[in-house]
């Protein structure tokens, strides 16, 4: 025993040498210049970072219409290709252990990553004179051990003083929302980055991330003098042997859309001086084979949310405030039939709503504090929640704060001036977890036990 603990403590002592190790170099690599937006759009555009992003990956007003008009801008002197790389080593700390690990290889608790995530960019102009670029990414995840497709969004793009200044577009991409100009939606919303190795809630609606890199869809969209955004489009499921080759995880056991799935996105923006502010709806509906089962009939979700965000952004002081709410409802036929088939009888319907918010506060760009609550509540189900809740309950409650440190955006090493990175801090701490807030699992694990330090090294070169 005596020997196991020695041994686990060298790991510690390898890992967490091994973070500090990668946060010391990028803080160290010598003399700086100009810094820079994620890499290979600097490169493209010659922009520094604090002119497309709030922190990144926040997009600031620059940065939506960077990525409105097919991400082609230019300016830049680089003739280097549009790549880029990201790693992030982490550490996680859970208030309580997880019994049987925290993940695949992982102990049950302090717990280093190094890294947590790797991953390559495609992200620039594809054919800058037809108007066409995009962001592809490509992730190994360390935890799962699996490498993956991540969100892509590829565009067409046309600008047009017609009616006033109008932009027109066309989308292919591979996760509901991933085509969003603001961060206030589930695709970009925050927090931007999370562990890996801490618990989640059991239960999201349909447009948190159900069906990312599980689908293909074709969006158009259109944006008339940067006040008022409109985007739709519809969405299909991949099959089981698409899904397998681009590394999705367990694709067996994924729900199918059947036929498309429509989405939408209306958004009001108006902008004075440093300000801007952003209302807007979107929503998507999807008719499911859940677990890709038939014969069963089928279930039908519809999400429609809200979203709002507000930015006050100066060289010295930045602030931004977002805020979404979404309603989720459930028609589970082939679900009830499927569970009644295994006699553990689901609701008929049921619905489910999330609600998150932010705030945060940039000094000079390079010193960050953001705080953020969230909340998910909706029908208690014993069918579709017994196996997470005692109480039968999807009801989640929390709150985030973070500090961050980018020492980049002012300058970046001598000989690759398009480095960026965050240092960050992140708490999570729930006052409730599946339903309650002592217990909610049956065998004694109250919510707080879940709480969770997460320290991250956030970099792209």
């Amino acid at each position: 025993m005596l020997r196991g603990r020695q041994m686990s403590c060298r790991r510690m002592r390898i890992d967490l040498r091994s973070f500090l190790v990668l946060a010391a170099a990028a803080l160290l690599l010598g003399t700086t210049q100009s810094a820079k937006a994620l890499p290979s759009y600097a490169r493209q555009t010659g922009q520094q970072c604090a002119a497309c992003h709030n922190g990144f990956p926040e997009l600031t007003p620059y940065g939506r219409l960077f990525k409105l008009n097919g991400y082609v801008f230019g300016g830049g002197q680089s003739d280097w290709p549009p790549l880029a790389v990201m790693v992030i080593p982490s550490f996680t700390q859970t208030e309580s252990d997880q019994a049987g690990g925290a993940g695949p290889h992982y102990g049950p608790n302090n717990n280093f990553a190094t890294p947590q995530s790797g991953s390559l960019f495609y992200g620039g102009a594809i054919a800058s004179d037809l108007g066409v670029g995009a962001f592809a990414q490509t992730t190994y995840d360390h935890v799962l051990r699996r490498y993956a497709w991540d969100n892509t969004d590829i565009r067409y793009a046309k600008s047009t003083t017609l009616a006033g200044e109008t932009v027109f577009g066309v989308s292919l991409n591979n996760n509901p929302g991933v085509t969003d100009l603001w961060n206030s939606t589930p695709a970009w919303g925050y927090p931007f980055l999370s562990s890996e190795l801490a618990p989640t809630q059991s239960s999201k609606t349909m447009i948190e991330g159900a069906f990312a890199q599980q689908v293909v869809g074709l969006n158009g969209y259109t944006m008339w003098n940067r006040l008022i955004y409109a985007e739709f489009g519809a969405y299909s499921t991949l099959t089981k042997s698409a899904d397998s080759a681009l590394g999705v995880a367990n694709p067996n056991n994924t729900d199918a859309i059947k036929g498309l799935a429509p989405y939408w996105r209306l958004a009001f923006q108006p902008q004075w001086g440093p300000n801007s502010f952003e209302i807007g709806v979107f929503g998507m509906a999807a008719t499911i084979n859940p677990g890709r089962v038939t014969g069963f009939g089928t279930d039908h979700k519809t999400d429609v949310g809200f979203d709002t965000q507000y930015q006050y952004l100066t060289d010295l002081h930045s602030i931004s405030v977002e805020a979404s709410w979404i309603t989720e409802n459930q028609n589970l036929s082939s679900t009830e039939a499927q569970t009644l088939a295994a006699g553990n009888p689901t609701n008929s319907h049921d619905h489910l709503r999330s609600f998150h918010a932010k705030t945060s506060y940039y000094f000079q760009q390079t010193y960050g504090a953001t705080i953020g609550y969230f909340r998910t509540d909706g029908s208690g189900d014993p069918g579709l929640f017994s196996n997470s809740s005692a109480a039968n309950s999807p009801n989640t409650t929390g709150w985030i704060g973070e500090l961050d440190y980018m020492p980049f955006n002012h300058g970046g090493p001598e000989f690759w001036p398009w480095l960026n990175m965050k240092l960050g801090v992140q708490y999570i701490r729930y006052s409730k977890f599946d339903g309650a807030a002592s217990n909610f699992d049956g065998a004694g694990r109250n919510a707080h036990s879940n709480n969770t330090l997460f320290l991250f090294d956030w970099i792209a070169f």
